[in-house]
Order: C-alpha cells, then structure tokens, then sequence
C-alpha cells in the first residue's frame, strides 16, 4: 500500500523539486545574512508546504490521467489504473494535500502561498487538463510549474525575491523542456497511440533534437548572473553547460536517436542535481 501511495503522489518528482525549493530558502538566508537555525520554523514550514503542494497537484495528475496511464508502458501500473486506489480517493487525497501545503506556505509569507497556488494551477489546469492533450507546447507550458520551488523556497524566507532567485526560477524553466522532450523521445510511440501530442510525435525527432539544443543552450548564460557564488561556482556550472551542449551535438547526426535521447535525458538529471548542490556549497566555502 505504501508503494503505491507514493506512486499516486510521484515521490520522486517531489524529491528533485525539494532540492530546489531548499536551495531557494538556502540561499534566501544566505543573501539576507540570516542563520538557518534562526528560521527553523519557516525551514519547516517551506519543506512541508512544498512537499504537501506538489503531491497533492501530482495526484490530482493521476487521477486526469488515469484514462490513458493504462495504455501507457511507463504509467500502466500507477494505483489509478490498477485499482489500487479509486479516483475518488486519489481526487480527495489530491485537493486535500494542496489545500495543507497552502497553509503552510501561508504561513511563512503570502508570496509563498501564492506562488505555491500558481504552481498547482499551472500542472493541474494549464498542463494536466488543457495543454497536454492539444499542444505541443504542453512542455514549455508544464515547465511553469516545475520552475516554482526554489522560487518558492525564496519567497518563504524574502518576499521581495531578490533577482537571484528568479535566476533560480529561469534555470529550472529552461531546464525542463530538453529533459522531458528527451523522455518524450524515447516515449514517442506510447503517446502516439493515447493522442498527446508530443513534439516528437507531431513533428518527429529532428525537429525535437534542435528543439533540445537551442533550450540547452540559453542555459549557456545564466551562470554569469551568479558570479556572487564565487568564481568557481560560474565554472562549475558552465562546465556542466558545455559538457551537455557537447554531448548534445557529439551524437547528433551519428548516434542513433532513441540512444541519443537516453543520454540526454540521465545527464540532464545529473546536471540538476550537481548544479543546485553545488549552489548551496558555494556558500559555505
């Protein structure tokens, strides 16, 4: 049962967005000279808020799309579709969990609560129920709500959200779309047959491939604009760039494209990882 629960509320899309949402608040209190054990009940608070907030929108997820998950191979065994869990139940523990992740949130600032409202709107209403079943930009549109958390983590501890954070914010949205074109990739023919018009199944793999490359590379700049972290910090991360711009154009012709996908797709889960770590590191060297 307990499988399945955190399968209805996708434990691991929950536990990359809180290593965001932790570098926001991280470096919220870094930026406005406050101490972490000084701001321990907004810490809390944050954590709990953005956990509840995006299990609940993710729930909510299940339960829209639990009439194609089943034809799917990689969301035929969600609890919504193997009848683990009944709609209603996945819909109620849905609105429930965002409902305490808002009071939570509410609690550390209203810029918070509001933008952890914006967040599930965006997946639920925006991605879930319009865009991704009639346009190809249900990415770029989905990527609104997984750019929030550090937003989210910034806005708790500073609601004047000091530029850095939308920094924060502009990464993760421009992150977002080469990770999830190249899952789209390697995905391609399960969403042909249940009608989600993903790029690559409207317009096929070379326009999805240049697609991944230009996102990729307006990730090139950003860096810069956290030359406060320290230099070395800058060059981490515009290593991690050209490494992935690299990879990217290393396979682009001569690799097998599903192949090239895969690679894409694990660097790009290693270069979230590696940059939002490295990002609250910077701060204590």
């Amino acid at each position: 049962m307990m499988k399945d629960f955190l399968a209805l509320i996708k434990i691991g899309i929950i536990n990359s967005n809180l290593i965001t949402a932790f570098t926001g608040i991280w470096l919220a209190l870094f930026y406005n000279d406050l101490r972490f054990f000084d701001n321990l009940d907004k810490v809390i608070l944050t954590i709990l808020g953005v956990w509840f907030v995006i299990a609940g929108s993710c729930a909510l997820n299940n339960y829209i799309d639990r009439d194609i998950d089943g034809k799917m191979e990689r969301t035929k065994s969600r609890p919504t579709v193997s009848g683990s869990f009944s709609p209603m139940f996945a819909l109620t523990i849905g609105l429930l969990f965002v409902t305490l992740g808002e009071l939570f949130l509410f609690q550390t600032t209203f810029t918070a609560g509001i933008i952890g409202a914006f967040g599930s709107f965006a997946y639920v209403i925006l991605y879930s129920l319009w865009s991704k079943r009639k346009y190809t930009l249900n990415t770029v549109i989905g990527s609104f709500s997984g750019a929030v958390p550090p937003l989210i983590g910034w806005a708790a501890i500073d609601g004047n959200l000091h530029i850095v954070s939308w920094v924060l914010f502009t990464i993760m949205f421009l992150w977002q779309p080469p990770h999830f074109l190249a899952l789209a990739m390697r995905r391609t023919e399960e969403y042909r047959e249940v009608d989600v018009p993903m790029l690559p199944v409207v317009y096929g793999f070379d326009v999805t491939k240049r697609q991944i490359m230009i996102w990729i590379f307006c990730l090139l700049p950003l860096p810069i604009y956290l030359i406060s972290l320290g230099i070395p910090f800058v060059i981490l991360a515009t290593v991690l760039n050209i490494i992935w711009i690299g990879l990217g154009i290393k396979g682009y012709r001569k690799q097998d494209d599903l192949k090239w996908a895969t690679k894409m797709f694990v660097f790009s889960l290693n270069y979230l990882t590696i940059l939002f770590v490295s990002m609250v590191i910077a701060t204590l060297i």
